[in-house]
């Protein structure tokens, strides 16, 4: 304990953080983009010195990061002006967000700033979302050997390897890289969303039942899983809950929503495609019941978080609820099979005493599950302890090391090859 005091006060010591993003956040538009301000906050109040930069295009949507005092910084792919900028900048430490990040810019770290830290947040372990997704386009039961012939692995593995340590949002996922991929527990850490308490009084100002009405889902069109769900609920569960419940209505809200999604708009069976919601919060902080029958996928799942938060009952899958609630009962239900979710949504909706019982649950899921306090403080403790001694930590990864070592080469001519392309066209 009072080693980590120690550390702590050595860390009053202003360090830089470099942070560079597969897109710029949108809190707003998805889970990751909260995820990426909660990892900022963190960082910010612990005294870092952040710089977010990304190879991305700006977006209308885009939070502005200098209101949190974090500097911006556009950065090319395949470019040497990358190795110039982090030259000059120097960071203590290197956050990648997502494993592709990694790929791209990893080895430039390495070379040019070999001392800095770097840490990968992985938003949730895409080997295991892309092998759940094929299993189901495949209409064949999904079983964990399969992630060990996904070619995305074998690069996530390598990029997870590479790093001094990898933020994991899922302790399923943190079970699978330790028993699938035999992946060392020291360069893993476990660190799922993280909102404040509720309180009594915070629960008391929620919406009552009475208050609320219709079903809703959200989600950001851009991820296959949610375009699927909605799919899914169209064709198959809502026709089960309208003949039950006639005076049923879903909403459905979404950041980018394609043309195949809002063909789906059909008022007439209560069937609503709203699009992209100005405060998601408030849309789900005034419906009754979230339904997010979720078919394949990874990570936790932001909108049954915010549906906690928000004091909303869910009806889900066992793939949405994953890793979720340690072993707190639900929001709701949990039901894979189609007649169960649609009887299972219209009691929910209709019994006030089994909503408001599922309302509880949640609270009492953020309140064990996502504190701030209980794992920002863990993070930034051994992130002090890995800028102390780095190189002992490096040493006892042997095969990060022997990745690193022959990854620097592969991926570093094939850049400077795309590069020295790129100039002649």
């Amino acid at each position: 304990m009072h080693y980590f005091v120690f550390q702590r006060i050595k860390m009053n010591q202003t360090k830089k953080l470099l942070i560079i993003g597969f897109v710029w956040p949108e809190p707003n538009s998805s889970a990751a983009g909260g995820r990426m301000m909660q990892l900022i906050s963190i960082f910010k109040e612990n005294g870092f010195e952040i710089t977010f930069a990304s190879p991305a295009l700006d977006s209308d949507f885009m939070i502005d990061l200098t209101e949190f005092g974090v500097e911006k910084k556009s950065i090319e792919l395949n470019s040497s002006s990358f190795d110039d900028f982090i030259i000059e900048l120097n960071p203590d430490v290197v956050l990648f967000d997502r494993f592709m990040i990694e790929e791209q810019f990893g080895w430039r770290v390495t070379e040019n700033c070999p001392q800095a830290i770097r840490l990968l947040d992985t938003e949730d372990l895409h080997c295991l979302r892309t092998a759940r997704q094929k299993a189901f386009k495949e209409n064949r039961t999904f079983e964990l050997n399969d992630l060990l012939s996904e070619e995305v692995a074998k690069r996530e593995i390598a990029s997870i390897l590479r790093c001094d340590l990898s933020l994991m949002i899922s302790e399923f996922e943190m079970e699978v890289l330790n028993n699938v991929f035999k992946i060392d527990s020291e360069i893993l850490f476990y660190l799922p969303f993280l909102v404040e308490e509720i309180k009594e009084e915070d629960f008391l100002k929620l919406p009552t039942f009475e208050d609320r009405e219709h079903f809703v889902f959200i989600g950001n069109f851009l991820h296959e899983p949610n375009w699927n769900t909605v799919q899914y609920l169209k064709e198959a569960i809502w026709p089960l809950i309208k003949k039950q419940f006639p005076e049923a209505v879903l909403e459905v809200y979404g950041a980018y929503p394609s043309q195949k999604v809002l063909q789906l708009h059909q008022p007439k069976d209560g069937f609503f495609i709203v699009g992209r919601a100005v405060d998601a919060n408030e849309v789900v902080k005034k419906a009754r019941v979230v339904l997010a029958p979720i078919r394949f996928g990874a990570g936790l799942k932001g909108k049954l978080l915010e549906a906690m938060q928000c004091g909303t009952p869910s009806v889900t899958t066992s793939i949405g609820s994953e890793a979720m609630h340690a072993n707190l009962p639900w929001n709701g239900f949990i039901e894979n099979d189609i007649a169960k979710f649609a009887k299972q949504a219209v009691l929910l909706y209709g019994e006030e005493n089994i909503w408001k019982q599922s309302q509880k649950n949640g609270v009492a899921i953020i309140n064990e599950c996502y504190q701030k306090n209980k794992y920002s403080n863990k993070l930034i403790d051994i992130v002090s302890l890995l800028l102390i001694d780095s190189e002992n930590h490096r040493l006892h990864n042997f095969m990060g090391s022997l990745l690193q070592h022959h990854t620097l080469k592969s991926t570093k001519y094939m850049a400077k090859w795309i590069e020295a392309k790129n100039k002649k066209d």
